[in-house]
């Protein structure tokens, strides 16, 4: 099926590199105002940083790590109206290192309604489907309205306030079921945990928090990231490896501009995380892993095809025969346009 949308991609998803100067300065080029941007080295051996305006863009909160979110107006210190201000922390902004930047707009801030557990901040993007929501966790059963309407999801959950010590919680429709969890921290595959989402899946309208410390304990704080499949825009998908070089191919209906992915269905694996501004050109080479703070890597992973991504693989972290994965991935192009125009290939 032609995955049609009558907007730009860009308008939502953009991928921005940049390199560190050591003092506070601006990343322009966003083309919005983000409301969500996750930051990695890509010349160093540094934890990953993500930042968003609902819980406010001092305060971080790292992919790699099960640690509580910490403030310094030294890390992203303001959302711009094309990018975001950094500070001086070398994590994120180290004299002559290179970064990369992945950002989402979801900029509207009124009109949820409905849910058992009200959050105290949020912003959603139904167009794009993309929601960021902040709340109080109440040791119940709950549900949290998303305004995102109908499609596949995966959901991002961080404990921020519990100094513990305590896992990101990731559920996609694509896992073997409602029980199932990931997390974005851990090479661990899929995992039952059915107090985590109460053993649901995020449904049309409200996703579903059970009484894990995770995902909804009393007396702690939570953000949680939703992203939504959107036909020509975003895809929160699944493939099963062939294990050949001529490998599983993942349509998407776009040409992607930012993939992720992960192994399900056994334990060791990273996450793999790939976009088109490191990656301009067949074959993608370059990867970064969200639970390891190591440098970019290199190799030979797959192809960005007009319509999906191929994998040129066999290694059983992307491409095992038989093996599960589950993907998120947003749009450089639509297989058709607003002007009817085809994507093509690189």
């Amino acid at each position: 099926m032609a995955a049609y949308i009558s907007f730009q991609p860009s308008d939502h998803y953009n991928t921005v590199l940049y390199t560190g100067t050591g003092a506070s300065h601006a990343v322009t080029g966003v083309g919005f105002s983000p409301n969500m941007t996750w930051l990695k080295s890509r010349s160093a051996s540094t934890s990953q940083y993500v930042f968003d305006t609902v819980r406010g863009a001092t305060y971080g909160i790292f992919p790699d790590g099960d640690w509580e979110q910490a403030a310094s107006a030294q890390y992203l210190n303001a959302f711009d109206a094309d990018g975001f201000t950094l500070g001086t922390n070398t994590a994120i902004n180290d004299n002559t290192a290179t970064y990369a930047s992945w950002n989402w707009n979801a900029a509207t801030t009124t009109g949820l309604s409905g849910g058992t557990i009200t959050p105290s901040s949020y912003s959603i993007n139904a167009t794009a489907g993309i929601g960021i929501y902040e709340y109080a966790g109440t040791g119940s059963n709950g549900t949290i309205a998303h305004g995102l309407g109908a499609g596949k999801k995966f959901l991002m959950v961080k404990n921020t306030s519990n100094s513990g010590g305590v896992n990101w919680k990731c559920i996609h429709s694509n896992l073997s079921s409602g029980d199932q969890n990931l997390y974005l921290n851990l090479t661990t595959g899929e995992t039952t945990e059915t107090a985590t989402f109460n053993s649901t899946f995020p449904g049309d309208t409200v996703f579903n928090l059970g009484t894990n410390l995770g995902t909804n304990s009393s007396g702690n704080d939570y953000i949680a990231y939703l992203f939504c499949s959107k036909t020509g825009f975003s895809k929160m998908g699944s493939y099963t490896g062939n294990g050949n070089v001529d490998g599983a191919f993942a349509f998407t209906g776009f040409r992607p501009a930012f993939v992720l992915i992960k192994r399900f269905n056994s334990s060791g694996d990273s996450w793999f995380l790939t976009d088109s501004k490191r990656n301009p050109y067949n074959v993608v080479t370059s990867p970064l892993y969200p639970d390891d703070p190591g440098a970019e890597g290199s190799g030979t992973f797959l192809d960005f095809l007009s319509n999906g991504f191929k994998l040129r693989t066999t290694s059983s972290s992307w491409n095992g025969s038989g093996n599960s994965y589950i993907y998120a991935a947003f749009a450089e192009f639509p297989f058709v346009s607003s002007n009817s125009k085809s994507g093509v290939a690189r």
